[in-house]
């Protein structure tokens, strides 16, 4: 997957930052509950304070040019994520996902489309649907790919979930994949610059 320069500046520099300040607390903790001066916490907390391990309320998605090559702010200001990716069993769909200027779930507009031949089942690919792909960037307005911060959410529609699903392994670990298809998948530190496929 390649990635904009701007996104490795961003992930280099964060990575730097959330690594010396887990140090520094870890340094901090070890030494305050070596004097008996305070209970450690389970979980060491992330960047904004929030325990690691916890549900988020929020997660970034950026556009690439892989799995995400739509995601943005229409013209009316609300957040949008758009693929043609989406598939269920041997369905396919196109939708449109959007949230409102806050980030808070608005809606999803989905059409289902003939499945891409050659596809192996269980597997996203382009759905060959150019034309509709291009009619709903066009309802969209001026708009523009950036980054969006938005909320999780799920919504079934004639008995298929879209949507962005918060789910919890076994062990605890959150994350937060596209449905339908399960070809996404976030993890912390949610900030949209990387996901497994």
């Amino acid at each position: 997957m390649s990635r904009s320069p701007w996104r490795g500046v961003l992930l280099a520099s964060s990575t730097a930052v959330r690594n010396t300040g887990l140090r520094a607390v870890l340094a901090l903790a070890v030494a305050a509950g070596t004097t008996g001066c305070v209970v450690l916490p389970a979980e060491p907390p992330t960047e904004d304070g929030a325990a690691v391990g916890q549900a988020p309320e929020r997660f970034t998605i950026a556009p690439d040019d892989y799995h995400v090559p739509y995601a943005g702010t229409a013209e009316d200001g609300r957040k949008f994520f758009l693929s043609e990716e989406l598939f269920d069993g041997d369905s396919a769909y196109v939708g449109v996902f959007l949230w409102n200027a806050d980030g808070t779930f608005d809606e999803v507009q989905v059409d289902a489309v003939p499945r891409a031949e050659g596809l192996p089942p269980g597997q996203a690919g382009p759905s060959s649907a150019e034309d509709l792909v291009e009619a709903r960037l066009a309802e969209l307005g001026e708009y523009v790919l950036e980054p969006i911060e938005v909320e999780p959410f799920t919504q079934d529609v004639d008995g298929v979930t879209f949507g962005w699903n918060l789910d919890q392994y076994e062990d605890g670990t959150y994350f937060i994949n596209v449905m339908p298809g399960d070809f996404i998948a976030y993890y912390e530190p949610w900030d949209g610059l990387g996901y497994d496929t």
